[in-house]
Formats: structure tokens, sequence, C-alpha cells
């Protein structure tokens, strides 16, 4: 029997271990998904930015391009906010869109999809191809794209494509295996260290580029040879460095003001697998204390090159923090060095006093093992996160470098679904979990077994906060505290228990968390918190 474009296209799914399939199909991809091979696995989400979500997850935790399927512009639409977060997140994925009959698209018929550009400038590939048949090496051709582009790579597919004819002699227009020398390190470790031999007072700020674990250690091998001070990036997607370490300093503050406040002793800042800067709100003024240099590693081309730096190296950061730790000479401990910032806790409050998020986390933080994943999603409790529940392993900590809301519920599920071994707890806001709700179901009917922990004060607290720093008068959004995260759990088939009490949250936990390395049963724990007063990222 001559091959099928989709029995192709298959065989390049299992080359490339694409082999879980996140969708949340139509009609147009029905002729794909039909009478599936047993060995591809179909996970079904309620809601494209689940499936996104979902395979965005799964990328961070493997660090390899995951699937998603699309259906047509509904589908494409309704994930273009997840596709943002997966490029600023850096996460590889494969997509594949639906689209209309071939034969007939000149017509614009019925759930003919306009996709050309429909998802802007955060796909790093997009491509239909001109044939049915080249449709298995643009799957291919995509899956390196998302990889050397970290991020999403899009392919449209007409519906009829699939069941055409494969010629046996067809050319599949990708390598199946692409290697990226690491080009130069040892010439870029010679240029960073001579400036590093000018530096007097060196400082490094790290960022989610830098989570990996060789990369980790090549890092503490580093600020120790320097004898420095490691500030993570503000609104980082992920931990950079172990922050136990006694020379972590702290998370930077996302103002320009204060970041240069805090980096003015140093008259070097060499960020690793961070952007140069990243700020919240805007503010004006010098980036850096004039006459303070910046050099940058990284891997991602658009963050090496719209970075304000003297020196910037396109590589593979592990490898050239190793080749420029080994340079170095160990330096003498400065004692005009202020100390880093240490661990804080938070007391249990007294009697009356209402339970709020800093009680939560203080909570979590002296249960949780150091190898669980802290999936973030709580804006307006982001900084006492960082403050009391620190990322002691690589990938200790993930979140959401667009800002966009619905990112951590569903990425907590392909996390933990790529990742058995760690348990995964999600920290979110009720406004968060709201937008990726959907994804619960999928938890539930694929026995994923996560933490889902919702901080819920019943309103949007960041947007109070922010109307009131800017002194905007009174803010016409209405809290929302009828909603109940418990109640919707339930009714997508999670497991859920509402929480209002200290002690009832402490017997939960010291219950729930034990279980969580083999928990094969999601859980949302819907805590009543009071607002936060203040917000200062």
């Amino acid at each position: 029997m001559m091959q099928t474009v989709r029995d192709a296209t298959f065989d390049v799914l299992r080359r490339y271990a694409l082999t879980t399939l996140y969708a949340n199909p139509g009609s147009t991809e029905v002729a794909l998904l039909a009478d599936l091979p047993d060995d591809l696995t179909f996970v079904l989400a309620l809601h494209e930015g689940s499936v996104v979500g979902m395979a965005t997850g799964q990328a961070i935790a493997t660090g390899r391009p995951a699937l998603a399927i699309l259906h047509t512009t509904a589908g494409l639409g309704n994930a273009v906010g997840a596709l943002a977060t997966a490029r600023v997140n850096r996460a590889p994925l494969v997509v594949l869109v639906g689209q209309q009959d071939r034969r007939h698209l000149a017509l614009e018929p019925f759930l003919t999809g306009q996709l050309d550009g429909l998802a802007g400038d955060y796909p790093v590939w997009t491509h239909q191809p001109a044939r049915a048949q080249d449709v298995p090496g643009a799957v291919a051709r995509a899956w390196h794209e998302a990889q050397t582009g970290r991020g999403p790579a899009l392919v449209v597919v007409p519906m009829d494509d699939w069941l055409c004819v494969m010629p046996p002699d067809q050319v599949v227009a990708a390598p199946q295996t692409l290697l990226r020398p690491v080009a130069a390190a040892d010439e870029a470790g010679a240029s960073l260290a001579g400036l590093l031999a000018q530096s007097v007072a060196p400082v490094l700020v790290v960022g989610a580029g830098a989570d990996h674990p060789r990369t980790w250690s090549a890092l503490v091998a580093l600020a120790e040879r320097l004898s420095c001070p490691v500030w993570q990036e503000s609104f980082g997607a992920r931990a950079g460095f172990p922050q136990d370490h006694p020379l972590y300093a702290g998370v930077l503050p996302a103002g320009r003001a204060q970041q240069r406040n805090v980096l003015s002793a140093h008259d070097l800042v060499l960020a690793v697998g961070a952007p140069v800067f990243r700020h919240y709100p805007y503010q004006p003024g010098h980036l850096l204390t004039p006459g303070t240099r910046v050099a940058v590693i990284t891997d991602d081309p658009a963050e090496a090159h719209r970075a304000p730096a003297d020196l910037a190296v396109l590589a593979c950061p592990a490898i050239v923090v190793e080749h420029l730790a080994a340079r170095l000479p160990q330096r003498p401990c400065r004692t005009d060095e202020p100390p880093p910032g240490r661990r804080e806790t938070m007391a249990a409050p007294e009697v009356g006093e209402p339970l709020r998020a800093g009680h939560v986390l203080a909570a979590l933080a002296v249960r949780l093992a150091p190898e669980t994943i802290v999936v973030e999603e709580t804006p307006s409790s982001r900084p006492e996160l960082h403050r009391l529940l620190p990322a002691r392993r690589p990938l200790g900590f993930v979140s959401a470098a667009m800002g966009g809301l619905g990112f951590a519920l569903p990425a907590a599920i392909g996390l933990r679904m790529a990742l058995p071994e760690r348990p995964v707890v999600a920290v979110l806001g009720d406004g968060s979990a709201i937008y990726g709700i959907q994804a619960l179901w999928s938890a539930a009917r694929y026995r994923v077994g996560a933490l889902f922990v919702v901080l819920a004060n019943g309103r949007y607290a960041v947007l109070d906060r922010l109307a009131e720093t800017a002194d905007a008068g009174k803010p016409p959004w209405p809290a929302f505290e009828e909603v109940s995260l418990s109640g919707l759990a339930t009714s997508f088939g999670c497991p859920a228990r509402r929480i209002t009490a200290h002690d009832e949250l402490l017997d939960v936990l010291n219950d729930v968390v034990p279980s969580l390395p083999d928990r094969t049963q999601p859980l949302l724990l819907d805590i009543a918190v009071a607002p936060d007063h203040h917000f200062h990222p």
C-alpha cells in the first residue's frame, strides 16, 4: 500500500519524539486524529489556551519541542496569548493548525482560516506547505525551527492533505539530525575574562536562560570565584541560580531607578540567560550608573541582539560560564559588599487576624521538598513568594514571562505529565485560575497528580494597588468574591477543598504534601485570603 501524508507525518512525529498530541480539535483535524496509532498519545484540553499551556509545560520540562494541535481560525485565535507566553518563556513548540480543504480554498468555504499573520510575530516560524506531500518535511523543519528559535513553530495543514498519497521517493526537506556547535566558547571566555579582570566590583544577574543543572553549577563556581552577589532578573520565568545559596542576593526590583540603585556599587554587570534589563513600569533615567559596563551571555538571539551591552555572547551559557570560571583567579571576599538577601519567614496569624497569602506561602515553604516545581501565577503576591519560597533546584520555579493570565494551571499539568517523578505545585491567584480553569478537566481525566493552591481574594488586587499608586481614583471594576474556585474545580471532575482558617490549612498541607511525589489525582485548594495592601514588584 502507498503511504499517506498522514502516515509519513506520524513517522516524523516518532523520529522527533512528538508522540504526545495536545489538542482541542475541530472538523479540520478529524482526518489526522481519527484512528490514531497506539504509540501516539492524545491529550484533550477543553480550551486552546490549555492546549498550548500544557504543551508549554512539557517543553519547559524536557527542553525539547512539544506538539500542540489547533483548529483553524478559532483555535489559533484563542491560543495566541498562550503562544505569546510560550515564545517569551523560550518554550519550543510544534503547532499544527488545521485549515479547510485545499481543493476549494479559493472559494473561502465555511471554516476557511485567514491564518497568515493571525499569531503576529510570536511564532518563530510559520509555514503552509505548497503541496500536501511537503507536509512531513514542514513538520520536521518546524521541530528544528522551534528548537533553534526557542518558541512556537506553526505549520498550517489543509484537511485533505492528510489522506493524499506520499510517493516513496518524496524528499523530506529537513535534516534528521542538526548539530549546533558551541561557537567560540573559549574565545568568549577570554573576552569576558578580560572585562572581569578590569572590574573591581562585578555582579551577576541571572535569568530563565540559566535554569539548567549544568548552568547552575557553573554559575555557583563563577560567583564563588568572584566572591560577588547574584541577582535574579525581575519578572523572570525561571530561576537562574540556587536561591538558598549564600551569594544569592534576591530578585531585582522592576523599576529602572530601583535597579540602578541596587547595582550602583558595581562597575560590571554580567547578565547570564537574562535580558538587559526587564522593567515595569516605565521610569526615565540612565539604565545604570554612568561608567558601569554590561556584558551578557545568552543562547537567545533576540535577547542578544537588543541588549544595550558592551559585550554580548551568543552561545550556550553553561559552556561559556565554565570556560570563564576556569580562567579566573579566586578573589577575596569584599568587606564593603552589603550582605546578600536571606530567606525570610512569616509568623502564623494571631487570633482574629485574617489569613493572608504570606501565611500560605510560609506554610508551603517549610513543607515542600527541594525538588518541587513551583509554578507561579499570583501577581499581587509574587514578591512575597520570592521572599518566602526560594527555588532550591533547577526548574524549581516556573512562571509566565509574558505577563498574561492563564499560564500556570495548564503548564503545571504539562510539567507533571512530562516529569512524573517531581512534585508540582501551582500557586495561583483566583483571577489567574479562572483564565485556565478548563485545564482541570484534563488533569482529572488523565490522572495528573498536581496540587493547585489558589489564593482567593475575590478581586484583581494588582489592578487595585496600581490604581491607588497612580492616584487614579476609584476603579470601575468590581470584586468577584461570589466566584467559587472549589465549585468550578468540582464541576470539572477535580477534587477540591475550601479553606478559611490557618489551622485547617496546616492540617490539609500536612496530609497532602507528603503524597505529592506519588499522587495520581489532582487537588485544588481554594484558600480564602485577605487582599495584599501593597504591590512593589
